[in-house]
């Protein structure tokens, strides 16, 4: 940590801490054993260097048998015991670093679900959580960069002690070694800022290529449209140019790449050549000091080489910890963004008796575009609410900041005549099902995606009675394993298949499992053809009984079944009455865009 603090990047400090404090809240033993381990690889690496040199010079000298036998089985043992101690290391390491990749993405799940929705909408924000997902997955960066700390510990303890072993020469071998690895250093140091740039500019070629290739072996969604329309051959050149863009890179790299490790193995040959010249000079002669043993001729080469070669690898561990730093740039900064604030803390209790906008006006965060300006209506327990308007009006939004998706930024959302903020989120969220147009089905049981809950805590009496009311009952019935049938094939090739009206069918019955006070329907049955929207909406009221609705549909005739219709018109409330006393206004949008659609199905 030190060496990195001196080249200045205290910012690259601040973020190993972030990681390292993650890494210790997830596992402490992983770090501990972490640190164990470069400690007893250090501690093998000082033993090998300088135990031989007693051995050597027993040999040369008095050849005593006992205190051969002792130097050389304190030599065997000392390696027995270091490479057992190590393989423990090894072995307990590999079962911490499992458990702690999973805990890191785990980690990282759990805070996309928790950051405020609006970043989840954002281009910014979602581009910055594919490149997260991409450091830890597929760079193993977290892994990479705790190890690379640890072996920057093992070489730091190295370093010392190969120093401590020369001065005892005097300062000249120190010197030389020092003056090559300044060489070396900043050989290297002139590859490093090319190395971040060239990754910096190949992982967005690497997204691309990994986009295209992907379509073409693992997205069964896109398989119909391009075997129906020869998209083969586009899908392959791209495929092939973004290789041959990757390869073109690469080979710039690994030339660069091979000119830096010739340079380096040329200045660790000049190096080796003054060690051995100076120490060997030191054993024939007393010129330049005390005249030194063959023994201590091995340690201080030993020291030399070693001390160059952890040099090396130390200057190796600065670099790859700052490319690593880099790669978790993204996961950094996502892991930095705030987390949502559940405010209230008044539990919500009873039924949703009202809801009322008090000039709610709303822009996406980063815009000043009004999506939804001065907002005022009220709607009342057990009304059928359907909200109309063109594309871009606001209707989803509308439905988001009922949802506590979003923040209004300026007047008030009232439900019993509370700020819906002042609520306790649990308890206020637990009274609103919600059916978005983008919906999602998991791999999971009929019964689970119904339900949410495991089939064990379930009414299947209850669970049926939804389904048969969504008309999926003849459905369920066809299958062998009926609700407990797998939804997907993703993780098993019996796992069945449902079209897009019964898939819409199945999150509707989830809504209405849920059993809230308001049941909200954005596009409930785009899905559906005619006759099975007519049927839905036939039993609609029955199904919701005296639960208030709110419903968006393109479709006028849903309007019909409904108390009152709000009507937006570019973010604002342009009417807000029943099916009937809106037909009356000629000129209003509402009458024009029924009409329309009407004329559109008579002439069909």
């Amino acid at each position: 940590m030190y060496v990195i603090m001196r080249q200045g990047n205290n910012k690259e400090v601040k973020k190993i801490k972030k990681v390292f404090a993650l890494a210790w809240g997830i596992s402490p033993l992983y770090i501990i054993l972490l640190i164990m381990n470069s400690l007893i690889g250090a501690m093998q690496i000082v033993a090998n260097v300088v135990l031989p040199k007693y051995l050597i010079d027993e040999l040369i000298t008095s050849r005593n048998t006992g205190s051969l036998l002792y130097i050389g089985g304190a030599i065997v043992l000392s390696n027995l015991l270091f490479s057992f101690l190590g393989k423990l290391m090894t072995r307990n390491l590999a079962i911490q670093n499992r458990y702690m990749n999973e805990k890191m993405n785990q980690a990282l799940g759990i805070k996309i679900m928790n950051v405020d929705y609006s970043y989840l909408e954002n281009p910014y924000y979602l581009d910055l959580k594919e490149r997260a997902a991409f450091a830890c997955t597929n760079q193993s960066a977290v892994y990479n960069l705790i190890n690379n700390s640890a072996d920057l510990l093992k070489s730091l303890v190295t370093l010392i002690s190969m120093v401590a072993v020369m001065l005892t020469l005097g300062p000249v071998l120190f010197l030389v070694s020092a003056v090559t690895i300044i060489l070396t250093v900043a050989v290297l140091a002139s590859f490093s800022s090319y190395q971040v740039k060239f990754f910096e500019k190949i992982i967005p070629v690497n997204r691309k290529y990994g986009y295209y290739l992907g379509l073409g072996y693992s997205d069964d969604e896109i398989q119909k449209d391009a075997r129906l329309y020869g998209m083969e051959p586009m899908l392959l050149s791209r495929v092939v140019n973004y290789t041959n863009e990757f390869m073109g890179e690469f080979n710039k790299y690994y030339k660069k790449q091979g000119k830096i490790r010739g340079a380096v193995n040329i200045i660790a040959n000049l190096q080796a050549a003054l060690t051995y010249g100076y120490v060997g000079i030191r054993v024939v002669t007393n010129q330049f000091g005390k005249q030194i043993g063959l023994g201590s001729f091995m340690m201080y080469v030993n020291a030399s080489i070693q001390f160059t070669a952890t040099f090396r690898t130390l200057t190796d561990n600065i670099v790859g910890t700052k490319q690593m730093l880099d790669y978790l740039d993204p996961f950094l900064e996502l892991m930095d963004l705030p987390e949502v604030k559940q405010e209230g803390d008044i539990p919500f209790e009873g039924d949703i008796e009202s809801v009322c906008f008090e000039h709610v006006t709303f822009c996406y965060p980063g815009s000043e575009k009004e999506v939804l300006s001065d907002l005022s209506f009220q709607i009342n327990k057990g009304e059928k609410i359907s909200i109309v308007g063109l594309n871009g009006a606001g209707k989803t939004t509308l439905i988001k900041l009922i949802c506590r998706l979003y923040h209004p930024t300026s007047g008030k959302i009232l439900i019993n005549g509370k700020d819906i903020f002042d609520y306790d989120y649990e308890s206020y969220i637990k009274n609103i099902a919600a059916v978005f147009q983008d919906y999602k089905l998991f791999a999971f049981s009929l019964l689970e995606n119904i339900t949410s809950k495991d089939k064990e805590r379930v009414d299947k009496g209850e669970v049926n009675e939804i389904v048969k009311e969504v008309g999926l009952e003849e459905k369920i019935e066809e299958l062998p394993n009926g609700l407990d049938s797998l939804y997907g094939k993703a993780y098993d090739v019996n796992g069945i298949e449902l079209s897009g009206g019964q898939s819409q069918k199945v999150a509707i019955a989830r809504a209405l499992y849920k059993n809230t006070s308001m049941v909200i329907m954005d596009e409930p049955t785009s899905a559906l053809d005619p006759l099975a929207e007519a049927d839905i909406y036939h039993n609609f009221n029955n199904m919701v009984s005296n639960k208030t609705a709110i419903y968006i549909s393109h479709r006028m005739s849903s309007s019909v079944f409904c108390d009152r219709i709000l009507v937006l018109d570019g973010g604002s409330v342009s009417d807000f009455d029943s099916h009937e006393n809106l037909m009356k206004k000629g000129e209003s949008l509402y009458c024009k865009l029924f009409k329309a659609q009407a004329e559109n199905y008579s002439e069909a």
